[in-house]
């Protein structure tokens, strides 16, 4: 099924208003919280684009790390922020919260061409249980929401699914759009040999997939920590 995408707005529905983008920008740091691979932040770049080609203003949610619920100076969005400037040659606001009158500030009074990066969602206690208080709280921070956080999309968090339950339209970014077009090439029509490559180390969220693939695929290599466990 076709998803809805920024390419399916008006004019009229961006221009001037505030978008706000659920990115997926958690990006390896080092000791230093220096950014050790920037392809996420390259990746999001299309659809920030976009919307400032369109006249949008983009503000920026995303996650980064584990912080479990709580404000964790190793994991701020800072960085990313920095380099995100630094890469689109525009100026890239930073706040240092999320759901606070600060932000909300921030978004409302965020000048054409710039872009706004909040800071990490996963500072908030609701973020990971999906609070509807939290939901309605970010999405009064922008007239539309886009979700480009495809690697983030499978958990139903206040900043990927809640928020749309409040903010319309909702639609998905330039990324997004994407990653379904090839996931959606790739299961129903592959080409031979079709073969599948697993990583990572959470096992348990993999079995599912695992007897998804089994019956399409030719092959299905197992890396990573999950190598070890099989």
């Amino acid at each position: 099924m076709r998803k809805k995408t920024v390419r399916d707005l008006g004019k009229e529905e961006i221009a001037g208003r505030r978008a706000l983008v659920r990115a997926d920008l958690n990006v390896p740091l080092d000791a230093n919280c220096e950014i050790t691979d920037d392809t996420r932040i390259r990746a999001e770049i299309p659809t920030l684009r976009y919307l400032l080609d369109h006249g949008g203003r983009p503000i920026v949610l995303s996650h980064l790390g584990r912080p479990k619920g709580k404000p964790t100076p190793k994991y701020s969005l800072q960085p990313v922020a920095n380099r995100l400037a630094q890469l689109m040659g525009v100026e890239v606001n930073f706040v240092e919260s999320t759901d606070t009158d600060e932000a909300m500030k921030a978004c409302a009074e965020l000048p054409a061409g710039e872009i706004l990066i909040l800071e990490n969602t996963r500072f908030l206690g609701g973020e990971e249980t999906n609070d509807p208080r939290l939901s309605r709280a970010l999405a009064e921070l922008g007239d539309f929401f886009v979700n480009d956080a495809f690697g983030a999309a499978h958990r139903a968090h206040a900043s990927t699914v809640g928020v749309a339950e409040f903010l319309r339209p909702a639609v998905a970014g330039l990324l997004m759009e994407r990653e379904l077009d090839y996931l959606g090439g790739a299961l129903s029509d592959p080409k031979r040999p079709f073969v599948a490559i697993l990583g990572g180390s959470k096992i348990s969220g993999k079995i599912d997939v695992v007897e998804q693939l089994l019956p399409r695929v030719d092959a299905l290599l197992v890396g990573g920590a999950m190598a070890c466990t099989f």
